[in-house]
């Protein structure tokens, strides 16, 4: 048998048996009135449906919290840092002013120090030595007690400077809070 007979032997084959793939007009028409009879009603609400939908708004109700928690957050961390570098600011400053008159305290010193070198050397007697130092060291006490009082003071207004700005932050925060 050669090969072109049995390719037209399985040609007769094919045609003979029923094709699978064409629509059977039966098939067709059921199919039609299975599509049109779904299309035409309306869905019933049944328990499946509704699940999804339910989980759909659960989900947007948190996602829309998470949103408004996070905005929220956002503008606190921005009131904060603004707080911060004000505060910080605040301190620079005053350390600062603080240092200025660390250093003109030790200008004003060492001119009061070499004064009373310059003093010493004139000196003549031991008696003059001992006043002039006694002296000396009375007026240095004295201005050393001032100045003291005038850097704690200083240190305490800058502090009180420098936290002010977070007080009354978290005053207002505390307050947005209740």
């Amino acid at each position: 048998m050669t090969l072109r007979a049995r390719t037209s032997g399985l040609r007769r084959l094919v045609l003979k048996s029923p094709n699978r793939d064409a629509p059977n007009p039966k098939d067709t028409s059921d199919i039609m009135a299975t599509t049109t009879h779904t299309a035409t009603s309306k869905p019933t609400s049944s328990p499946m449906t509704d699940v999804p939908q339910t989980f759909r708004a659960m989900a947007e109700t948190g996602t829309m919290q998470a949103k408004e928690a996070y905005e929220k957050m956002s503008a606190a961390k921005s009131e904060a840092t603004d707080l911060i570098r004000k505060s910080y600011s605040i301190a620079v400053e005053g350390a600062q002013v603080y240092n200025d008159k660390l250093l003109e305290f030790a200008q004003t010193n060492s001119r009061v120090a070499f004064d009373f070198a310059q003093t010493m050397l004139t000196i003549k007697s031991p008696s003059e030595f001992i006043e002039g130092s006694t002296e000396h060291s009375r007026r240095q006490f004295e201005v050393l007690t001032q100045r003291t009082q005038e850097l704690a003071a200083l240190g305490q207004k800058v502090t009180l400077a420098a936290t002010e700005p977070l007080k009354t932050g978290v005053t207002k925060a505390f307050s947005h809070a209740a």
